[in-house]
């Protein structure tokens, strides 16, 4: 047993070089943001206690030896002075700051605060003075000390703030350094994840090309004939599907060829299946083609939309080797035929398909009017300057289904129309592909043969463009079911 390669998926390959290079740009960008907002909150922190330590100041060198004097001089109480509450005031900031400072900074902080402790034992002596009634000279003393203990106090506090400005300065050094080291960093990330995106975008193209290139290979030898052309199993999944179907076309030409040469007697059903199956190839590798441009222009969705269409094409095409299919599939598939051609011939091209799906459920012999639409777009509108449309009309008249594929091409003069009369009338299927009416000869057969009717095709042709019609009997699937083989 073959070992079964893994899948990979297109949008899979896309989505993950997608995902690698978001990745790519958004870490260091998400780092280095990270590590600034720690820079700058150190700042800010650094900052605020500088302010509120400066806001200190004059309270220690100002105000508290002031209120001591109005002690001192009598004009004030010690509670009405409120010294002790602007002491402890402080005392509790200082001891605030020390918690959120750094060990070096510390230092004149915790000297700070123990000479506050001094500052106060003065206070105290002062209060004892005046209610023990000393004189005052002493208190004058005790307060020209205060004075030197706040002035010292303040030093102190002077000398932490010079150490929280240096140390907000390297910090500013380090969050300058930090931001170049970012920039330079980021444009690397850039420059690497724009090779990575070429570099994988070339890789994607390559892993899309090669089964492509593979499927227009054997497209091209089923076409000229070589129906022992076969598919490996390919990686991609959008392709997996499109390379199966292709094979079982290939398998059902090859069972068809070997049944016309084994049974005399459909010798004419088997020449008719294999020119009505070999429709496909002569445009397979066309849109293969328009499949490989897309996918190398990195169009994504278009790839999948016509990879898709392509897959439906054939399954339709096959039928499970039915001959009949219901009318609303045989409307799916020239709906899929002609989105697939609308991408070639885009800005000549326009269709309107009115089939009512009252009648989708009656069931006709399949590929009647993928040929019609076929040759409208390749004898008619391709030809016309300017580009033009294809119509395809389908009615239930009379128990009768009425169908018809017009055009508003160049028309056909009358010699191409009676010639082209002539070689449906004498039954032709070896027309050659390249010479106008392939299609509509075989399509003329194989509704004499399987309806047995004497005339098939109605075409009326002039300046205005072409109309291709036939009728032919209503039959449900039950009715079909006695003598055919339909799909379940």
């Amino acid at each position: 047993m073959s070992r079964i390669k893994k899948e990979k998926s297109i949008i899979g390959k896309i989505d993950s070089m997608s995902q690698r290079l978001v990745i790519l740009l958004v870490f260091p960008v998400f780092v280095s943001l990270v590590l600034m907002l720690v820079y700058a909150g150190r700042y800010h922190n650094a900052i605020r206690r500088m302010e509120t330590i400066a806001s200190l100041k004059t309270v220690v060198a100002e105000e508290i030896p002031e209120s001591v004097w109005d002690i001192v001089s009598g004009r004030q109480t010690v509670t009405e002075s409120k010294v002790y509450s602007k002491i402890h005031e402080v005392h509790e900031t200082i001891e605030e700051i020390m918690e959120k400072a750094e060990d070096d900074d510390r230092l004149s902080l915790m000297v700070a605060d123990r000479t506050m402790q001094t500052l106060e034992n003065y206070v105290n002596q002062i209060r004892d003075n005046i209610e023990d009634e000393r004189p005052v000279v002493e208190n004058e003393e005790i307060l020209n000390e205060i004075r030197s203990v706040s002035s010292l106090v303040d030093s102190m506090l002077n000398e932490y703030i010079a150490r929280e400005i240096e140390s907000t300065a390297e910090r500013s050094s380090t969050l300058r350094l930090l931001i170049l080291i970012t920039a330079i960093a980021e444009a690397l990330v850039v420059v690497l994840a724009w090779f990575l995106r070429n570099r994988s975008m070339k890789h994607t193209a390559v892993f899309v090309k090669q089964p492509i290139d593979r499927l227009e290979e054997v497209a091209e030898k089923l076409a000229e004939g070589t129906l022992d052309a076969r598919l490996n199993e390919t990686e991609v999944t959008e392709l997996r599907n499109l390379t199966h179907q292709v094979n079982i076309m290939a398998d059902r030409l090859e069972e068809m060829m070997d049944k016309s040469h084994q049974d005399e007697r459909n010798l004419r059903k088997a020449e008719l299946r294999t020119l009505q199956a070999q429709i496909n190839p002569h445009f397979l590798y066309n849109t293969l083609d328009a499949i490989i441009w897309k996918a190398e222009a990195g169009e994504k969705n278009e790839v999948i939309q016509l990879t898709n269409a392509l897959s439906n094409f054939f399954r339709i095409s096959l039928s499970s080797g039915a001959d009949w299919i219901p009318i609303r599939q045989e409307r799916k598939h020239i709906e899929g035929y002609l989105t697939i051609q609308q991408t070639r011939y885009r800005d000549i091209m326009r269709y309107e398909i009115d089939i009512p799906d009252e009648i989708g459920d009656y069931y006709i012999l399949k590929l009647l009017l993928q040929p019609l639409v076929e040759n409208a777009l390749y004898h008619g509108i391709k030809n016309c300057r300017g580009g033009g449309t294809i119509r395809v009309v389908g009615r239930l008249v009379d128990d009768m289904l009425e169908f018809a594929v017009s055009d508003t091409g160049t028309g056909m003069t009358e010699e191409q129309l009676e010639d082209l009369k002539e070689r449906m009338k004498e039954g032709q299927p070896a027309v050659s592909a390249g010479s106008g009416g392939f299609g509509l000869v075989n399509v003329n057969l194989r509704l004499r043969l399987y309806y047995n009717q004497p005339e098939g095709l109605k075409i009326v042709s002039n300046e205005n463009g072409t109309t291709v019609s036939f009728r032919v009997p209503c039959r449900t699937r039950e009715e079909i079911e006695e003598n055919e083989s339909i799909p379940g």
